[in-house]
């Protein structure tokens, strides 16, 4: 197929600069931090070109940072083939030049810091492991651009308890009845129950892929995902064909942090994909949230961790997420409804009065006054009151309290 030929599933952006980036997706194990640069300092077209060459001197050299990220690869030229295979699957290939790209949610990457060494993201560097990505193969009618505000991540074990998977699949459902995205990374446990959950109130949710686009992972998850295709959106960095790794689901959580205004972890243990999650989103100046459990549970000793960390806040409902990942001023959470007592407003000395009333007798006048430390003087007007509140019951000389 020729470059002509390649369909561009109704982009506005140019199709050399489509194939570009097709290309240069494949070529670099995401994230690539020197191809990256290369690529915002000449552009995509011109970076193709020097990367497909290869030429270590001379003036259309690849730096040896790029040279070392795309040696493996840069013969391996499949951007025709991806992006027809994308366009006959009802993709596109969102990427920088396009108006749906999330610049605003995406901006932070590549210069947060201050994660290196953190719990959770041993290993990682705060240049290299927060690069932005290159492109964005998608699926779906919903589009990018809203990211991130009122996109809200939720993030969980794989292997969730009844507990985190009904507070995954409620506030999903109530987070996106109240008209936030719902992001997570359509895997196994919270992830899927999440998903479900928007899915369920027909509101939005977004599933962030650490495979190709054309990949079903997990495997029983294939209908969900389906669901996720015709209805939200499904996103990864990495072109069709690619498998699941480890090493791609660490690196995808950095996405599914920076395209989201707040990030919430469910359940999780001392050292899991969650926890990197929400570090990241913490570099990145994001709003961390997480939801307290049994402190019994494995799955509860990584949220508990994280919410002694100053700028992560502990939630009990929906209405608090809402109101960290809504526009300032917006989704503000009302404070809980409070239980109404027949005793509400009674004033304080007739208070002692009733409650010096037993469940099953009937006290004399002066016997309540002895009992309640009421002025005897005052105790008529006391019980009159009562009465009249339908607290208590005369029956001759004595008083009995109404059953509540």
């Amino acid at each position: 197929m020729s470059a002509a030929a390649v369909p561009d599933a109704g982009s506005v952006v140019a199709r050399d600069v489509l194939l570009a980036r097709a290309y240069l997706s494949r070529v670099a194990e995401p994230p690539a931090p020197a191809l990256a640069a290369l690529v915002a300092e000449i552009g995509p077209v011109a970076a193709a070109c020097r990367v497909r060459e290869g030429a270590l001197h001379g003036p259309g050299a690849i730096p040896p940072a790029v040279a070392a990220e795309t040696a493996a690869r840069r013969a391996t030229d499949r951007a025709e083939a991806d992006l027809a295979l994308l366009t006959a699957r009802g993709g596109r290939l969102v990427v920088p030049e396009d108006p749906e790209w999330p610049a605003l949610a995406l901006a932070g990457l590549g210069i947060a810091a201050g994660v290196d060494g953190a719990p959770g993201l041993e290993g990682a560097s705060a240049r290299d492991g927060l690069a932005e990505p290159l492109a964005l193969w998608a699926r779906g009618p919903l589009r990018l651009t809203g990211a991130p505000v009122d996109w809200v991540g939720m993030v969980g074990a794989r292997a969730a308890s009844e507990y985190g998977l009904w507070v995954a699949r409620d506030w999903g459902a109530d987070l996106a009845d109240r008209g936030k995205t719902v992001v997570s990374g359509a895997a196994l446990g919270v992830d899927g129950a999440a998903h479900r959950g928007a899915l369920a109130v027909e509101g939005r949710t977004v599933a962030v892929l650490a495979c190709g686009i054309d990949r079903a992972y997990p495997p029983s998850h294939a209908t969900l995902l389906d669901h996720l295709a015709r209805r939200g959106l499904v996103v990864t960095e990495y072109p069709p064909g690619t498998t699941p790794a480890r090493h791609r689901f660490l690196v995808r959580n950095r996405l599914v942090a920076a395209l989201t205004a707040g990030t919430l972890v469910v359940e999780a243990a001392a050292r899991s994909g969650a926890m990197r999650t929400a570090l990241v989103a913490e570099a990145l100046g994001r709003s961390v949230m997480v939801v307290p459990g049994p402190v019994t549970s494995a799955l509860s000793v990584g949220c508990h961790e994280l919410a002694q960390r100053p700028e992560v806040s502990v939630v009990g409902r929906p209405a608090h997420v809402a109101e960290r990942v809504s526009r300032v001023g917006d989704g503000l959470a009302t404070p809980p409804g409070t239980p109404t007592r027949p005793t509400d407003g009674l004033d304080p000395a007739a208070l002692r009065v009733h409650e010096a009333l037993p469940l099953h007798a009937a006290r004399t006048a002066v016997r309540l006054a002895h009992d309640s430390g009421v002025d005897p003087a005052h105790i008529a007007t006391h019980l009159s009151d009562l009465q009249a509140c339908g607290l208590v019951d005369r029956e001759g000389d004595r008083w009995r309290r109404r059953p509540e």
